[in-house]
């Protein structure tokens, strides 16, 4: 059995995002970055299923991007992944584009099961994996908590909506978005880590896949949120309905 697990670079959520002073994008030069948080979870369910179901399954770790991308894929490589790849591309990527790549590879490497995070935490586009399902015609099931085979050929899985849990049922080969409450991912220790410096990563053009995404989303211009609050005492009920009404300001 094959698992592809998609994985994409994020800045680090134990640090404060500072914006361009021309509103182009981030400041980058000096930023952490991570895998995913949900991709995270992603690869630790992967790396459950193999535990469970022994030597037999493979798990494979994929990121979109530059050289930069492959830190994060070593990490991935430490926590246990088997293998890596690293399309490599250089430009601007949103949902459909990493859907487009992502689908080539899927062709490529002929999985059983990709599993992937339902969103990720710089955009929360929550669109890829849906994408990716429609682009090979795949089941699909989103925002995981619970994921159980039935047999080797289909997947119970329990995901999150606002109305509770829905279990559904999925014919595999498909497509897992992975939500929070899945699993709590490991962390890479400091030798699995060095052992990963020496482990090779598969890099591949997105030219040799045959795609060549083009982006539908353009960012225009970005903008620090002001957190900034300003508490006032109000003297009674009618005064604040007529502060809410007239004076507070939508975010």
């Amino acid at each position: 059995m094959k698992i592809l697990v998609p994985t994409k670079r994020v800045p680090s959520t134990d640090e404060g995002v500072r914006i361009r002073p021309d509103g182009s994008g981030i400041e980058d030069a000096a930023a952490a970055y991570i895998i995913n948080p949900f991709d995270a979870i992603a690869l630790e369910e992967a790396l459950h299923i193999r535990e469970q179901r022994g030597s037999g399954v493979e798990v494979t770790a994929v990121a979109v991007g530059n050289a930069n991308f492959e830190s994060e894929l070593r990490t991935a490589l430490a926590m246990g992944a088997d293998r890596a790849i690293r399309v490599d591309f250089d430009a601007a990527l949103d949902p459909w584009s990493v859907a487009q790549v992502l689908a080539a590879i899927v062709r490529r490497e002929k999985p059983d099961l990709v599993l992937m995070g339902k969103q990720a935490v710089d955009d929360d586009s929550n669109q890829a994996g849906q994408m990716l399902a429609g682009l090979l015609d795949w089941p699909q099931a989103t925002f995981a908590s619970k994921i159980e085979f039935l047999e080797s050929v289909r997947l119970s899985v329990a995901r999150e909506t606002d109305r509770g849990l829905e279990t559904v049922i999925v014919r595999l080969p498909a497509v897992v978005t992975t939500d929070l409450r899945l699993n709590e991912p490991r962390y890479a220790s400091l030798p699995a880590l060095m052992k990963a410096k020496k482990r090779p990563i598969e890099t591949i053009s997105h030219r040799d896949l045959g795609v060549s995404p083009e982006p539908k989303v353009r960012i225009v211009h970005l903008e620090q949120v002001a957190i900034d609050r300003v508490c006032v005492r109000v003297a009674d009920a009618a005064e604040l309905v007529h502060r809410l009404r007239y004076e507070a300001k939508v975010i």
